[in-house]
């Protein structure tokens, strides 16, 4: 254990201890549930792991009342309040690896594929092609490793920036700055937009810059819409200018326009949300299901009901783009209750169920039916929007190690945004780390 220790020493041994106090407490909760869950009658119990919302609460109560006397679904709680994205991926791998039987059905970033497939039940020989081309194809492909599907998209996302009408429309030429914002406004005229509202607001962008993988997501955002990859030939690519250039900029949001507030380095998704709304924020990067988490606590305040979405700022010369993302579902190979799990995907699947999932929390259906369902869209224009903006989606990497490299470049990007560390030297020293293959989190 000492030798272990020894190599994940600083920065990154805390994230080991951190992870091990959160397994030995999820392993504890799972065991006490399983015990106390068992009855005397038929019912087959199936346990699923995810950020419980209100919208997954209905979906499960539909099924279960469904399937009363045959399935029944009992919920294990990740929540985005408790555990961050690589959290919860290194608390399900570490889990996962055990062998143990107690999770059926687990949600997975589109990005895991490659990681947990090794752990996931085969799916291919449950959806016919027909079945599979009721899936959005670019959701679907997420699923794929080695030509072999292993998931299940659930829901997908791509990220978007709101902001306040109430406070934006006051400005005399609002009118000719909303079709600029709608059509997606260059990174230039959005910092001369903040310069010139500097004095009147205080916090003109929040995006999350916690170190974790939504600032990935913005970095990879970022480099991608300058026509560049972060991998070029299996080999990662920190040290080009259209690298420096996406970082710099993350940097001078915050340091030199200061239009970004130096929190942004303590803040996930949440946390921004959060003081966006408390603190009246203009512009917030976010997912689409932002406005309808804070409705139950907001809802009646001009804060959330003036919210507009828009497309994030683009490079001069260069075409918007934002990440795409998502959750998908995988069935635990050493689930002994296979069959009955199915029966929960494949609800989780349906029209009904991925259409309470969009209009009681946001979450954007990877059902093509929804989206082909004239009717539906018209009662839903917010479907037609995300649709088309699909089309200025990029996908971060899907490989094998890209968990374990996106830990890493995180770091040091959050390193530059807090100015202890220059943006060459930050995108050197993660290269370094990357291809010396010392940190491993596998």
């Amino acid at each position: 254990m000492n030798n272990l220790f020894k190599k994940f020493n600083s920065p990154f041994s805390f994230i080991i201890t951190s992870i091990v106090i959160i397994l030995i407490a999820f392993i504890s909760f799972l065991v006490i549930n399983r015990w106390n869950s068992y009855s005397v009658n038929d019912e087959r119990k199936i346990y699923f792991v995810d950020n419980i919302s209100i919208a997954h609460r209905h979906v499960i109560e539909r099924f279960n009342k469904l399937n009363k006397g045959k399935i029944k679904v009992e919920v294990i709680n990740l929540s985005f309040e408790k555990f961050s994205t690589n959290e919860r991926k290194e608390l399900l791998a570490r889990y996962l690896r055990s062998k143990n039987d107690k999770i059926d059905i687990f949600t997975a970033d589109q990005i895991w594929a490659h990681r947990f497939a090794r752990w996931a039940e085969p799916m291919d020989k449950y959806f016919t092609d027909d079945d599979k081309k009721t899936i959005l194809k670019y959701a679907l492909q997420s699923c794929i490793y080695k030509d072999q599907m292993v998931g299940v998209p659930f829901f997908t996302d791509i990220a978007v920036m709101y902001y306040r009408k109430d406070l934006l429309e006051k400005l005399p030429d609002y009118k000719a700055l909303e079709m600029e914002l709608n059509r997606s406004i260059t990174w230039n005229d959005f910092i001369k937009l903040g310069e010139r509202l500097k004095k009147h607001i205080n916090n003109f962008y929040l995006f999350q810059a916690d170190n974790y993988e939504g600032l990935m997501c913005s970095y990879i955002e970022l480099l991608e819409s300058q026509n560049k990859s972060l991998f070029v030939n299996d080999t990662v690519q920190l040290n080009s200018p259209e690298s420096v250039r996406a970082l710099k900029l993350l940097v001078d949001l915050v340091n030199k326009y200061k239009l970004s507030p130096k929190k942004v380095t303590e803040f996930k998704e949440n946390g921004s949300y959060r003081y966006f709304i408390l603190h009246n924020g203009l512009f917030v990067r976010a997912w689409p299901n932002f406005p309808r988490d804070y409705i139950s606590e907001y809802g009646s305040e001009p804060k959330i009901n003036n919210l507009v979405k828009v497309p994030l700022p683009h490079f001069k010369g260069y075409k918007p783009v934002a990440i795409t993302g998502g959750w998908n579902l995988m069935i635990s190979k050493y689930s002994k209750r296979k069959p009955e799990a199915l029966e929960f995907v494949r609800f989780l699947m349906s029209e009904e169920a991925q259409k309470i999932m969009y209009e009681e929390g946001g979450y954007l259906p990877t059902n093509n039916l929804i989206y082909n369902d004239t009717s539906y869209i018209a009662r839903h224009p917010n479907l037609l929007f995300f649709k088309n903006y699909m089309n200025s989606g990029v996908h971060r990497p899907y490989m094998v190690e890209y968990t374990r490299i996106s830990d890493i470049i995180t770091h040091y990007i959050q390193l530059a945004i807090k100015k202890e560390i220059g943006v060459k030297e930050a995108l050197q020293k993660a290269t370094d780390m990357i291809n010396n293959e010392r940190f491993y989190l596998n």
